[in-house]
């Protein structure tokens, strides 16, 4: 068996997907409508609306499948989104990748897939339409065209989902959209006794970029300032932008002094990229900490409040600061640590 290979943006693509807050999420009738109709169009019957997560691919519409989730690294549709085109195997049973695969060798007993990757607006490959049957079939360029008009229907609804939940400029969460994922994860948290720390930021003095360099600069340091977050953190943190130029994490499994460990991190970054991009100026940043006891658990709007108000108190500190010049390399220098 060959387990799918890794997609080379991996780290943005699980991002993009769990910032759409959709993952154990219930069944809708948008989604399984399009499940349904496959079904029936090509006489197959399983259809899915299957989501690549980082070790399992997860079923937002399953028609004829008793399970949600199978492991990603048996699943087909874990190949499907390392490519473009809508990947078919007519025979697992026959191809040398698949056909000592448990899916195959046991039930559902795989002979047919058909998987059309499914994207994000931005064009990350999130996971698939896609049909099987237990006969070996053929399927056709009008067979192709079908499953792929009925693909576009499915990332249409994604798109609603993205519109309302992200972030359009730094493909982050956006306020909307964080408070629906965390607060699914603080639920998790409280159940089973997990810490997690929110890191609250706010850039400093964001306004003199823009004066000074233009507002297309200015959205550039923005999705700079996103990307860093993503690259410092994990694929299971939560990050967000709130609006302006507030920021927000939320650490999954994570402590107060993990969380320090965590901006130190990020200023390091911001610093080492400043320095090789050869930036007029400094991103720096003043942050809020706030831990999340699940013995004592709070909900995300607490936690903001209280993250907002420490973010406040460390802003006022003389060392937080954006300099329009390039500041020097001693840690006094950057941004809090």
């Amino acid at each position: 068996m060959q387990p799918p290979a890794i997609p080379a943006n991996e780290i943005e693509r699980l991002h993009v997907l769990h910032a759409l807050a959709i993952l154990d999420t219930q069944a809708e009738e948008r989604f399984d409508r399009l499940t349904r109709i496959a079904t029936r169009m090509f006489d197959v019957p399983i259809a899915l609306v299957s989501l690549v997560d980082t070790n399992r691919q997860w079923f937002k519409s399953c028609m004829g499948l008793p399970v949600l989730e199978t492991p990603r690294d048996i699943s087909f549709c874990g190949h499907a989104i390392l490519g473009n085109d809508t990947f078919v195997i007519n025979d697992a049973s026959k191809d040398p990748r698949f056909l000592d695969n448990p899916l195959v060798t046991a039930a559902p007993h795989i002979r047919f897939y058909a998987g059309r990757p499914i994207r994000t607006m931005r064009g990350f490959k999130i996971g698939t339409l896609c049909l099987i049957d237990s006969k070996p079939r053929a399927f056709d360029a009008e067979d192709l065209a079908d499953l792929n008009d009925l693909a576009v229907m499915v990332e249409n609804e994604l798109a609603a989902i993205e519109m309302a939940t992200m972030d359009e400029l730094t493909d982050l969460s956006n306020r909307r959209g964080f408070i629906m994922l965390t607060e699914k994860y603080l639920n998790y948290f409280t159940r089973h006794h997990v810490f997690a720390t929110l890191v609250f930021l706010d850039l400093n003095g964001f306004k003199p970029i823009n004066d000074t360099y233009g507002h297309d600069e200015g959205d550039r340091a923005l999705q700079a300032f996103g990307k860093g977050l993503k690259l410092v953190g994990r694929s299971s943190d939560i990050f967000a932008r709130l609006g302006g130029d507030e920021f927000v994490i939320l650490l999954a499994n994570a402590r107060q002094h993990e969380a320090h460990i965590y901006v130190d991190r990020l200023t390091t970054y911001l610093d080492t990229v400043r320095q090789q991009q050869r930036q007029p100026y400094q991103l720096s940043f003043a942050q809020g900490i706030v831990e999340f006891d699940p013995q004592l658990p709070k909900s995300v709007e607490q936690l903001l409040v209280e993250g907002d108000a420490l973010m406040y108190q460390r802003k006022n500190l003389p060392r937080c600061y954006t300099s329009l010049t390039p500041p020097s390399n001693d840690l006094n220098g950057r941004g809090p640590a």
